[in-house]
């Protein structure tokens, strides 16, 4: 069955806002009894499943790919393809008082891209979708404005912003810092160091239907629906001010970048000393080894341990990481510097080899021993 895309984009709208409204009700309502991690995660769980149900009910043949289910390679294959992020900045979501956080739902077709898509920021009631497109105003200030990160921001980004004369405004979640621009309050948005394609679809489709500007940091195109749903970078400007940005980005912004399977082995690695591993795409089955012992046996359990494990949380920092990549397999090898008592550490060398043959990592296979120097 086909279907007209003005019709997708109103479906967008419609079961982003009630996404929206139902994480409020729950915020409302969890806020005192959950921490700030568990209020995220109850989100996450609602707006994943209203969203879902929406759609199966609303476009039963179409397939998706959501942020918090389980990746279906299959997907790649299909005519049409929901992206979603139930809950973008479920950080900031369970902090009280904020409000950039928001819904992403974006529709991809085969040989068309994104032709749909909704972000929902309902902490501030508003919805901006491609069913009701308005070009993005051009607003008149002494010094252009760039949204950034409020927790990674790019490490070029100082010097760019310099060169460019602009001012830096941290943000969380994709989606509010591209309506920023969208609606004027900012001129452009520029993200480097990891993002996957539920964080930018959305986003980015309205953004282009708003007329600005929108691509990878070293201009190429953004795809959507890959076998690796991995993102690395992300810019959206106003179109008049692109030629600048672009120029600036290719003088600025040229450091390597991981590949989809280094990016995922490296959230896992920063969630060992962060003990939050929301961003760690780890199979419903995964299963884990360390040192010859089974230390995991499903997606849930070895992320509970990298977050709540007391085995984990002594660990201090992460040094020397280099990476060797070759069919879906990844090494990692490392050191960790681990506390040992009152001003006192210990290192470990560490080697983890993992699996990853689609887009979640479905095993991890750990050596740990002495560091030199430490035997």
């Amino acid at each position: 069955m086909t279907h007209d895309n003005s019709d997708d984009a109103r479906l967008a709208a419609e079961t982003a806002s009630g996404a929206g409204e139902l994480l409020l009700t729950v915020r409302a309502i969890e806020s005192d009894a959950l921490t700030g991690r568990e209020l995220g995660r109850r989100g996450d769980h609602a707006a994943n499943t209203y969203i879902l149900e929406r759609l199966a009910t609303a476009r039963p043949g179409d397939a998706v790919l959501s942020e918090e289910s389980a990746d279906d390679p299959a997907r790649v294959g299909a005519d049409r393809v929901w992206i979603i992020d139930p809950l973008d900045g479920s950080k900031e979501y369970g902090m009280p008082d904020h409000v950039d956080w928001a819904v992403h739902i974006a529709l991809w077709e085969a040989g068309r891209g994104l032709t749909a898509a909704a972000v929902a920021q309902p902490a501030i009631g508003v919805v901006h979708s491609t069913a009701d497109p308005v070009p993005a105003p051009r607003p008149a200030r002494r010094r252009p404005r760039i949204v950034i990160s409020g927790s990674r921001p790019p490490a070029f980004v100082f010097d760019l912003a310099r060169d460019l004369g602009a001012d830096l405004i941290r943000m969380g979640s994709a989606g509010a810092k591209a309506m920023a621009v969208v609606r004027g309050e900012a001129d452009a948005y520029i993200h480097a160091g990891g993002q996957w394609e539920w964080d930018s679809a959305a986003p980015v489709a309205v953004a282009r239907a708003a007329g600005l500007h929108c691509a990878r940091i070293d201009g190429s195109e953004l795809e959507y629906n890959r076998p690796h749903p991995y993102l690395p970078d992300l810019v959206i400007c106003r179109a008049d001010w692109a030629p600048e940005v672009m120029s600036a980005l290719a003088a600025h912004a040229t450091g390597p970048t991981d590949s989809p399977r280094a990016a995922m082995a490296r959230a896992y690695i920063r969630s060992l000393v962060s003990h939050d591993a929301s961003h760690v795409r780890l199979a419903e089955d995964a299963w884990r080894v360390e040192n010859g012992e089974r230390t995991g046996d499903s997606g849930i359990e070895i992320r509970d341990r990298l977050e709540n494990g007391p085995e984990y949380r002594p660990i201090r920092r992460v040094r020397d990481l280099q990476f060797r990549e070759w069919h879906h397999s990844v090494v990692a090898r490392f050191v960790l510097d681990i506390a040992a008592g009152p001003g006192a550490e210990t290192s470990v060398a560490v080697t983890e080899h993992f699996d990853i043959p689609a887009g979640e990592i479905r095993s991890i296979v750990a050596i740990i021993e002495p560091a030199q120097g430490n035997s």
